[in-house]
């Protein structure tokens, strides 16, 4: 059952001083760690190159994710599976180094519980009809969130936010296996911004991408939650399409009796008056004797 959506997350904890909304018009935070993190809590191995790209790699070899920071080209983080080890790769997805870090951790999260679950579920090709694997079921979140249908091409079903600053393409027909795993000419495209051509950030699947790695994405990417970020980090965001809300830091939590109770005993004891003469208002003073 889905969770009740909400338009606004939690402040506690968040690092960032503002919101951006909608989300598919924030940009990577900077950190990897995040998306690297479900696969390694599994005892993926890590290990780095000389250039300090990272490579995660499952413990049956069959599932390698490559943070790519020193990469030949804007294609941060590549996650291909394999059926042999010696083969091409079964399937592929690229994130580029524009894209929210939060859609790299959904599919990273996703894969780790396909992973657990066996072969079965992260080999998965999609299957039309199929009750978990039909293609279709990564564009419902979409769809349930408002979003459009759209037609550019003759042979591209696309579906569009509501701002039409988001998109996400399916390319019918046959398509180069190779060129799938690395270029954008993938079966799956999302992509944020004015043009294709020129994104703000994108994200490719390969034609045998398990669905359910697929839908993981397409729920976080539209989900009406903004994103924390920092305003100065202007990379982390698109400037001048973006809506940016300051996050207001939380007021602090009213006293309990106990707190009220525990400051008092803390306060110092108050000093006694010191004992000084006073004038009466209602006597006259004593004179003084005579002088011998």
């Amino acid at each position: 059952m889905r969770q009740p959506e909400t338009a606004e997350p939690s402040e506690a904890g968040l690092n960032g001083d503002v919101f951006v909304s909608p989300r598919h018009l924030a940009g990577t935070t900077g950190v990897g760690d995040p998306g690297l993190a479900p696969l390694l809590a599994l005892g993926w191995e890590l290990r780095h190159d000389d250039l300090s790209n990272a490579y995660v790699t499952a413990p049956d070899q069959k599932i390698r994710l490559g943070y790519l920071p020193e990469g030949e080209d804007d294609g941060l983080w590549r996650i291909n599976a394999y059926n042999d080890l010696f083969a091409p790769p079964v399937w592929g997805v690229c994130f580029n180094d524009s894209c929210p870090t939060e859609f790299v951790t959904a599919f990273t999260t996703a894969l780790a519980h396909a992973y657990e679950e066996g072969p079965d579920a992260y080999l998965a090709p999609p299957e039309p009809g199929h009750a978990d694997r039909d293609p279709f079921l990564a564009v419902v979140p979409l769809i349930d969130r408002g979003w459009q249908f759209d037609r550019p091409h003759h042979n591209v079903f696309a579906i569009r936010s509501p701002d039409k600053l988001a998109t996400l393409e399916f390319t019918t027909g046959h398509l180069n296996p190779e060129a799938e795993l690395t270029t954008r000419d993938a079966r799956w495209h999302l992509w944020a911004g004015e043009s294709a051509d020129r994104p703000a950030w994108y994200a490719t699947a390969s034609t045998d991408t398990p669905v359910p790695l697929l839908t993981a994405v397409t729920e976080c990417v539209s989900d009406p939650a903004p994103l924390p970020r920092w305003r100065q980090e202007t990379f982390s965001y698109v400037k001048g399409m973006a809506r940016l809300t300051p996050i207001v830091p939380p007021s602090p939590p009213a006293p309990t009796p106990l707190d009220i109770q525990r400051a008092a005993s803390r306060r110092p004891a108050a000093l006694p008056a010191a004992s000084v003469p006073r004038w009466s208002t209602t006597s006259r003073p004593a004179l003084p004797g005579p002088r011998r």
